[in-house]
């Protein structure tokens, strides 16, 4: 009798999220998006409410405001008594960014992406996995690997293939400082199109991230406009654009700065914006220039990141465009640093500062 395969129709898993849970999910996109404004955030699940249907005779939206005071997601002490998120809030919005843009990368076969599991390194961890070629000898679980055969095969005449091999998953242990760069010039709210939130979720997704798998790792984060200044984790919800220029000598400058504070041995820079630097400070006064390349900005972007080669700071730039000149000017800044570019769509963002991460944690000096 030949063997084969039945096919029968696919039932998705049913996910028994409760009325206060489902609403949970989508107001905590909501108040990202509002850069912290609860009331603003409410009113809109208001509207989707009104549209969608997502409340019922049973739990409707007042049940859900009363939830999420009782629980300690909001309280009323804002100004003038309006709401404002919480700490717990503040939290669930980072965990919620991890899972969003980290948590549906698997472990597979060979792919574009780097996934959130251990591989070849220093320090041996509680994983175990198959049998890869490349892996070491030291690595191999000779006692786990003769259970496998045993079972695998039998206990008559004992025999070990390659399928039963089982091994050890190791961890590295060498520290990273990374300080991430948030654009929030104007344009990146320009022709309708929300950009910042998507870079606040990255930055809270890296910053959970971190805190959660790497404790011994550094994430500083700075902000550039028309000036550069340092924001801290639990400030990123509230983070929103400003009728600003791009000054990025500005946060190129900071981020030297802090990182040669630091005295681990890998520093980088991950830089996320989707224009062009237009804007210096040449004392008190700025010189702008919004309409093009201006070379004066573009010779000093380009001598910082000469610099960042020179003490082996490595930046890789996220650029959120896909305008021509602007590509130009990204490939040269990236040729001068000797860095990483990445031309992405909002969507593919998150995954490829991942990727990158991980490329930089698992790097041996």
């Amino acid at each position: 009798m030949s063997t084969g395969f039945r096919f029968t129709q696919y039932i998705p898993p049913q996910e028994n999220k409760t009325g206060f849970e489902a609403l949970l999910e989508i107001f905590l996109q909501l108040v990202t998006i509002s850069s912290g404004d609860v009331s603003e955030a409410l009113a809109w699940l208001n509207s989707l409410d009104k549209q969608y249907k997502l409340t019922n005779d049973e739990y409707g939206m007042g049940d859900f405001i009363d939830d999420l005071k009782a629980k300690g997601y909001i309280d009323e002490g804002g100004q003038k008594g309006e709401f404002k998120i919480t700490g717990k809030s503040e939290q669930n919005i980072r965990k919620s960014a991890l899972e969003e843009i980290f948590g549906k990368l698997k472990k597979g076969g060979r792919g574009s992406h780097a996934t959130p599991h251990t591989g070849m390194g220093d320090e041996a961890s509680t994983d175990s996995r198959e049998f890869r070629f490349g892996d070491s000898l030291e690595q191999i679980e000779m006692t786990d690997s003769i259970r496998n055969a045993q079972l695998n095969h039998g206990l008559g005449d004992f025999f070990l293939t390659e399928n039963d091999l089982e091994v050890k998953d190791h961890e590295h242990k060498t520290n990273t400082s990374t300080v991430l760069m948030i654009d929030i010039s104007h344009s990146m709210i320009l022709y309708g199109e929300d950009r910042i939130t998507p870079a606040k979720k990255v930055a809270m997704a890296l910053a959970e991230l971190i805190k959660q798998k790497y404790p011994k790792d550094s994430l500083d984060i700075i902000v550039f406009g028309n000036d550069a200044w340092q924001i801290s984790v639990k400030d990123l919800p509230y983070l929103s654009v400003g009728p600003y220029h791009t000054n990025t000598v500005a946060g190129l400058e900071l981020a030297m700065d802090l990182l040669r504070k630091r005295k681990t041995p890998n520093k980088q820079i991950f830089m996320i914006t989707d224009g062009k630097p237009t804007c210096l400070k040449e004392g008190l006064k700025y010189y702008k220039n919004s309409f093009g390349l201006d070379r004066k900005v573009v010779n000093k972007t380009l001598n910082l990141a000469a610099q960042c080669r020179r003490i082996n700071i490595p930046i890789t730039t996220f650029m959120i465009a896909s305008d021509p000149y602007l590509k130009q000017f990204v490939d040269e800044f990236t040729q001068v640093n000797k860095g990483t570019a990445y031309y992405s769509s909002l969507k593919g963002l998150g995954h490829l500062i991942f990727e990158d991460y991980r490329r930089n944690r698992r790097k041996t000096l």
